[in-house]
């Protein structure tokens, strides 16, 4: 029987806005609901990006697409495959986010698409690109790119919303080759609930209730549909299904759980993540709190290893797990050997 190709990660990129919103103007925009003190503590926010004005989703793909070019030296021309992970919240709706990325890179001979998973596209993202070289020959190189900046939905006087005040806006970018024999991509398991599909969303500027201007002012904000089924349907189920992922990712990886070394996790609040790692017997150098950027959506695990990298907490020979939640609702994660095969 032919052995499979292995698939590792070339590099990753990163484009993050400069612009800033700190603990204490979140709790402004509450309205006293909040305090700073619990925004920082509680929710885990010191600070978060946001986006300028010339911080479109599309923009901030490209961004951080040429960053991954930069830092990793491929050349675009080799690129066959692009799988955009940028959210739906973009500078023109329906045009197609990966296809202008393509051009805007030099990435001439690829093909893109669109694929969206909410924040764990990314995690998905890579069992797609794993699975396509898998399965087909012409397929060496795929990039996964794209941009985020849905915190622009965020009302912070919706006290149901304070789960999503962490959104922020930013760029990622990694780049999977097939046969590139490090940093080598072992196992993925996802677990989706379609009971929470409609709990959370967008609720004005659909086909369901279009924007009209009784309804102007409640328009391009995120909606928490069902507040109390959503928050006892994700304590049923959340961390159960999230370590159900961890632990049959590790399964297909064939590496005992117990060698885990470094956790890329999404932003969310201070004691979830503290709880993870505990539960995970991780120590707070086996992973990095995003508590100075905020959560950026499906960004966050690439901005999370771009980081793990630049301050040397993982090297050759760590074992990773990118892990990942998203509204609809899905959990995902995989698992990741560093270095060489």
């Amino acid at each position: 029987m032919k052995e499979k190709p292995k698939i590792g990660i070339v590099g990753t990129g990163v484009y993050l806005p400069e612009e800033r919103i700190t603990a204490e103007e979140i709790a402004e925009k509450t309205e006293g609901v909040w305090a700073a003190e619990a925004i920082e503590e509680k929710l885990g926010i010191s600070e978060k990006v946001i986006p300028g004005s010339d911080d479109g989703t599309q923009e901030m793909g490209v961004r951080a697409g040429l960053d991954a070019l930069e830092n990793t030296g491929v050349d675009p021309k080799d690129i066959d495959v692009i799988l955009c992970i940028g959210e739906e919240w973009k500078e023109y709706p329906l045009t197609t986010s990966g296809i202008y990325i393509q051009e805007q890179i030099g990435a001439t001979n690829a093909w893109a698409i669109d694929v969206q998973q909410r924040c764990c596209t990314t995690v998905s993202a890579m069992k797609i690109a794993q699975d396509m070289m898998i399965a087909d020959d012409e397929i060496e190189t795929v990039m996964i790119v794209g941009g985020y900046r849905n915190s622009d939905f965020v009302d912070y006087s919706d006290p149901d919303l304070s789960m999503m005040y962490n959104l922020g806006a930013g760029g990622g970018a990694i780049i999977l080759q097939k046969n590139y024999d490090q940093n080598l991509l072992l196992g993925t398991q996802i677990i989706t609930d379609g009971s929470l599909a409609r709990d959370a969303g967008v609720k004005y500027g659909g086909t369901k209730h279009p924007i009209t201007e009784e309804n102007l002012d409640k328009a391009y904000k995120l909606n928490i549909f069902d507040p109390e089924h959503m928050k006892s349907r994700l304590k049923e189920v959340s961390m159960k299904n999230w370590f159900e992922c961890i632990e049959k990712a590790f399964a297909k990886a064939d590496i005992p759980q117990e060698e885990l070394d470094y956790l890329a996790v999404l932003h969310f609040k201070r004691s979830m993540h503290e709880y993870m790692l505990e539960e995970l017997g991780l120590e707070d150098e086996g992973s990095i709190y995003l508590n100075e950027y905020g959560h950026l959506g499906q960004i966050d695990q690439i901005l999370s290893i771009h980081l793990a990298l630049e301050e040397g907490k993982i090297e050759d020979g760590t074992v990773i797990s990118m892990i990942a939640a998203g509204i609809g609702y899905v959990w995902a994660a995989n698992v990741i050997r560093w270095g060489k095969c």
